[in-house]
């Protein structure tokens, strides 16, 4: 255990996990550092990444970032798979700077620009044909969650419908209308203000199937079902305005839908008259080993949301969809910051380093070298209940498989033991993020830019990790 050996006596001096801290919750702290005490004082209590990744960063590069005291990290955790070509890559910055010493507009509403020709331009090359062919594109405020709202105005605008289709384990952003759509009840439990008319229906997930079937049969059980729902005259349900989904589910736990069950809905909402939406904001741009991973499927979405990655890691968002639902009028959807030059700029090298190094094919090939690491583990480390995903966005759920199974036959999820493996891969140079139910799912998202030799050394810190974090939770048990 070399790479534990190197970094572990490094982050264990950050980690103050004094008297006052406890190891049974993830909200534990350094205390050594003034700003992230101030940050505690005077930060939201809705504050999050800080609870669990409790790091003043100072400097970053690659794949790497270095906290305040000088120690070194993996970011497999990458600005929540902002960061597609890892940090300060170059191309970015020399695009950032050409805008700069040009002295370009930097703010510009959505007045067209060069930086603005270009990244459409670029993204439009990015696309499939057939779908860059008929399409449209509109700029949004420069988070993901405004582009999901421009895409429920876009399609009730054009069918002239309210009803909305979405699926369990949603995750589409924080605001009103997207979180209506949102699967996890923690964020919305105490708000009223949800847009009516939204039907949830069952996603695939075969670690956890909510018909009790999984693979093959859970998902056309799962079709069937949705199908039944558009065209039942009793089924309750009213015609919808659109339908949205995540190609492959971040937040809800990493869970990738296999390109049957993508085609078959794609077919029924085609034959139902329901416009697709694919919310790709976290899992586009060469993600899981396709530019987009729709064309895994081979499908076309009538609607295409993107940010995160398309910004080159500044703030970006965009909504591309067919001509035809190209009904709503001027000013139906606007913000002052949708503008974003730097973003554009930035964006617009991005996507041309993807393209033209085939990073996306690098991903698929990272990511089944991660995957099989994980795998292997798995066979030793009954913990790991399943290891899925689809290029360099995977995710290990944990279980606790001495523990009851619920009726369906499904394992306990273990958040305790997951929270544990998360603090003891930060201890070890590590930043890895938790999601899915019961915040048991650890997710992986390194940049795409990550190398075999960085593959392994993740695999070898994440195997130290769940040694300590198996010890650490055996002696909470028994005190």
């Amino acid at each position: 255990m070399q790479i534990e050996q190197r970094l572990d006596p490094l982050l264990t001096a950050a980690l103050d996990l004094g008297p006052e801290a406890s190891l049974r919750g993830a909200d534990y702290r350094f205390t050594g550092s003034a700003r992230l005490q101030h940050q505690a004082q005077v930060e939201s209590n809705a504050r999050s990444y800080p609870r669990r990744i409790p790091l003043e960063l100072r400097r970053a590069e690659g794949i790497h970032v270095q906290d305040s005291e000088g120690r070194w990290f993996i970011d497999c955790l990458a600005g929540a798979g902002t960061l597609a070509l890892g940090h300060n890559h170059p191309a970015v910055l020399q695009a950032i700077r050409g805008l700069l010493d040009g002295k370009r507009p930097l703010h510009t509403l959505d007045l067209m620009t060069e930086a603005k020709d270009d990244f459409i331009n670029e993204l439009f090359a990015s696309l499939p044909a057939e779908f860059a062919r008929d399409a449209r594109i509109q700029f949004c405020g420069p988070a993901g969650t405004d582009a999901v709202e421009a895409a429920l105005k876009l399609v009730r605008t054009a069918t002239g419908r309210s009803q909305m289709l979405a699926f369990h384990g949603a995750y589409h952003g924080m605001t009103q209308g997207a979180l209506s759509l949102m699967g996890s009840l923690g964020p919305k439990r105490y708000l009223d203000g949800m847009i009516s008319g939204v039907q949830m229906l069952p996603y695939p997930y075969g670690y956890r199937c909510p018909f009790g079937l999984g693979g093959a049969e859970g998902e056309r059980v799962g079709l069937h079902y949705i199908e039944n729902q558009l065209k039942d005259p009793e089924s309750g349900v009213l015609p919808a305005a659109g339908m949205i989904l995540e190609t492959v589910q971040g937040e809800g736990g990493v869970i990738a839908p296999s390109a049957d069950w993508l085609r078959g809905i794609r077919r029924i909402t085609r034959e139902a008259g329901v416009p697709l939406i694919l919310d790709e904001v976290q899992c586009g741009i060469g993600r899981t080993g396709k530019l987009f991973a729709f064309e895994h499927a081979g499908i076309v979405p009538d609607v295409l949301v993107l940010s995160k990655a398309i910004g080159g890691s500044l703030p970006l968002a965009v909504v591309v969809y067919h001509k035809d639902l190209d009904r709503w009028q001027p000013g139906a959807h606007a913000g002052t910051f949708r503008g974003n030059q730097l973003a554009m700029a930035a964006g617009a090298a991005t996507l041309k380093i993807i393209r033209e190094q085939a990073l996306a094919e690098h991903a698929a090939s990272m990511g089944e070298r991660l995957a099989g690491h994980l795998c292997a583990l798995q066979r030793d480390y009954r913990q790991l209940g399943d290891v899925r995903g689809r290029g360099l966005m995977l995710g290990v759920e944990v279980v606790d498989p001495d523990g009851p199974v619920d009726s369906l036959g499904h394992p306990a999820a273990h958040p305790q033991l997951a929270a544990a493996i998360q603090r003891q891969c930060l201890r070890r140079g590590l930043i890895i993020e938790l999601g899915g139910r019961h915040s048991s799912v650890l997710r992986v998202l390194p940049p795409l830019i990550i190398r075999a030799e960085e593959v392994d050394q993740v695999a070898e810190i994440f195997m130290g990790a769940i040694r300590a974090a198996l010890m650490e939770v055996k002696s909470i048990t028994y005190e």
